[in-house]
């Protein structure tokens, strides 16, 4: 698509709930809109050339997305309707060097100039019950639609939510197809241990203890055909002197589901602790991926486990992995806006099969500065910098910088 084509849709979109529902005030008033415009350079090296393979993925490119919310109409049932597009442009790619995730392209293409797509959801609402039918981004623990690329990864699908009684939010669903980061199609939904599947069904929610500040989650998803998997979560918070602590631990137990040729048995158990008081924020991990495969989740999501970071996701076959990690809120210190952190992962214990066991490390840099006044107020600018040494993955260096400008339309 074509910016003037974006622009269009993107004029459409706010013309038309205007033009047919000018007398439901609810669904007028509540409207909001904006357009992220995301500019993203992403560079990946390999550290070294492999026979007919690859030194480095690089490559740069321009993000436009419009989100456009309606309220409800007025009445016992609230009616709504949401649209999303978005579009990606090539910036630069070359033969040799594509396959980033941020085009549709592959080493070897660096693909078309640039890709596009636009959607939209109905909703509903009865008191504090709402069901989406159409575009979704899920964001429970068990299916998180990732952001961390040029577009964001959706879904088409339905999906209730229920808030009727107080500290206790349940939510179910079923994904049916997926429109991953770098694509224009939908298609079935794939796992990271294989097999896809047309429906992603899931049950479950959070109920927090107010007295204590615990809050507890119970999950369940089947990727039809493919596996089922259970969740249980918890969240602890207390306050100790000037300190803020902190605690999360998630245990997932996933197993067949239908006919697939793998056999998964895997249990994994992630564990964060953390401690903060003003600018600072310390943070120590723990993961244990325990089975014969690697943890699965859906494809291209940001799994809920403690050392899934900015390349390695540390869920091999039998890895056991640590994490240490420190934030900075720069503000404290006279530079309001810039926020930083640095952090180490080392897993180890990785079932390779015939080669032994495997070991695996990566150190991510992270800055990100929010302009804080002036004619780029709230452009935010970020530097991510990796480095990753691995028996499976190889060796990497990787540096992404991203520039983000969210514009409110409405």
């Amino acid at each position: 698509m074509k910016t003037s084509t974006l622009a269009a849709a993107v004029a459409l979109t706010l013309a038309a709930p205007l033009a047919t529902t000018a007398s439901a005030a609810g669904f007028i008033e509540d409207t909001k809109a904006t357009l992220q415009l995301r500019n993203f350079y992403f560079n990946r090296d390999f550290r070294s050339t492999p026979p007919g393979g690859r030194s480095k993925a690089e490559e740069w490119a321009q993000g436009f997305i419009f989100r456009g919310e309606s309220g409800y109409s007025q009445g016992p049932v609230g009616l709504g309707l949401d649209v999303y597009a978005a579009a990606g442009l090539k910036l630069y790619s070359e033969d040799d060097t594509a396959g980033t995730g941020l085009l549709p392209n592959a080493f070897g293409d660096e693909g078309p100039d640039g890709y596009s797509h636009i959607t939209g959801t109905a909703k509903a609402k009865v008191s504090n019950t709402v069901l989406k039918v159409g575009n979704l981004f899920p964001a429970i623990p068990i299916a998180q639609a990732s952001d961390i690329r040029l577009l964001p990864q959706t879904y088409t699908g339905g999906a209730l939510s229920m808030g009727e009684i107080e500290n206790l939010d349940v939510q179910a669903g079923q994904l049916r197809q997926v429109n991953y980061r770098a694509s224009t199609d939908r298609e079935d939904i794939g796992s990271t241990v294989g097999g896809t599947s047309d429906r992603f069904n899931y049950l479950g929610g959070t109920y927090k203890f107010t007295q204590s500040n615990t809050t507890l989650g119970l999950w369940r998803g089947e990727l039809d055909d493919v596996y089922e998997q259970n969740l249980l979560n918890l969240i602890q918070g207390f306050d100790l002197g000037a300190w803020k602590l902190g605690a999360n631990l998630a245990y997932f137990d996933t197993s067949d589901n239908g006919n697939q040729p793998l056999n998964i048995d895997h249990k994994m158990k992630s564990v964060m602790l953390s401690a903060g008081t003003g600018a600072h924020m310390f943070r120590l991990g723990y993961q244990h991926s325990d089975g014969d495969t690697s943890f699965p989740y859906l494809a291209e999501n940001n799994p809920y486990i403690a050392n899934y970071i900015q390349i390695l996701d540390f869920a091999r076959a039998d890895e056991k992995s640590w994490q240490a990690r420190y934030d900075l809120d720069f503000a404290r210190y006279g530079i309001p806006g810039l926020k930083g952190l640095v952090r180490y992962v080392s897993g180890d214990n990785i079932d390779m099969g015939a080669a032994g066991n495997g070991k695996e490390w990566e150190r991510d840099i992270d800055f990100t500065y929010t302009v804080q006044s002036g004619p780029l107020k709230n452009v935010a600018l970020q530097w991510r910098n990796a480095m990753v040494r691995s028996d499976v993955a190889g060796n990497i260096d990787e540096n992404r910088l991203i520039v983000n400008y969210t514009i409110p339309l409405m």
